[in-house]
């Protein structure tokens, strides 16, 4: 009995993983496809680089790019600064008039669609145009703070989690020997709440290098963002080239999970040496 239910684990696993990840593999496969069209494969002259080499020089797709990650690593950075002071108010200063509907503000943008805040934005964008002159019509200041809108919902659930598993007594004892709240802020708090600042970013970006529908309400017909692009080749009709585009977007997520899952464990790592060391040094 164990043993049929240890099989049928691992193929329910094995069914999972292939029904997300091979799809994923096919496009990376038709990228080296010479044949223009993307489903059928050219045996005779595949595989070929020369979508790769095409994509690099398509200047729409490539400004498309570059604006896309300006907007996307913006939003981040003033998504994480927001939400950094979001949930340590909220962790905190649990006794504050308001609280309660602070908390929900923050966090509504997680659960209402996207439909409905891609609309309010754009009425509230074209209110001001109108009252105050700014923003001077939709681009890609406008998509910014749309982007910090709602990724700033998610940054501050994830450093608020981590806000709560820090121990006090660290800044207690900080606060004891004479160190201001801002020093025991940068000196102990910050660094113990670095990790979560640093997922906070990444999923940040990664909201805003992937929005769409949002984005569509609030950008202007000089700020085309790369899956505004994409989602109109697609539209028209697939090209091998986007194919390309795709496989080194995913081979550039890749990177960045390794790269940032192996300095989570390092730090990970290292945290519990210097734990072990101080109780062994504790008399």
């Amino acid at each position: 009995m164990p043993g049929r239910r240890s099989l049928f684990v691992l193929m329910a696993m094995a069914f999972g993983f292939a029904f997300l990840y091979l799809p994923i593999l096919a496009m990376v496969v038709y990228s080296f496809n010479a044949s223009r069209l993307v489903t059928v494969w050219d045996s005779a002259n595949s595989p070929t680089l020369a979508w790769y080499v095409e994509l690099f020089h398509n200047a729409p797709i490539m400004d498309s790019a570059r604006l896309s990650f300006r907007i996307a690593a913006t939003n981040a950075t003033g998504a994480v600064i927001l939400g950094t002071l979001a949930a340590f108010a909220l962790e905190r200063y649990r006794r504050f008039r308001g609280r309660a509907l602070f908390g929900l503000l923050t966090t509504a943008p997680m659960v209402l669609p996207e439909v409905i805040t891609g609309l309010s934005l754009l009425l509230l964008f074209v209110a001001l145009e109108q009252a105050v002159g700014w923003p001077g019509g939709r681009g890609a200041t406008t998509i910014t703070i749309a982007h910090i809108t709602f990724s700033m919902a998610y940054v501050v659930v994830v450093i608020q989690a981590r806000l709560a598993t820090v121990d006090r007594s660290l800044e207690e004892a900080a606060m004891d020997l004479g160190a201001r709240p801002w020093k025991v802020f940068v000196v102990i708090t910050l660094p113990l709440i670095m990790p979560a600042i640093a997922s906070g970013w990444v999923l940040a970006f990664i909201l805003s290098w992937d929005d769409l529908v949002i984005t569509s309400f609030v950008s202007g017909p000089s700020s085309t963002t790369l899956p505004q692009l994409v989602f109109s080749k697609v539209r028209l009709g697939v090209s091998p080239d986007i194919n390309a585009l795709a496989t080194i977007l995913v081979l550039i997520v890749t990177v960045c999970v390794v790269t940032a899952g192996t300095y989570l464990v390092r730090l990970e790592r290292r945290r519990l040496r210097d734990a072990q060391a101080a109780l062994g040094a504790a008399p």
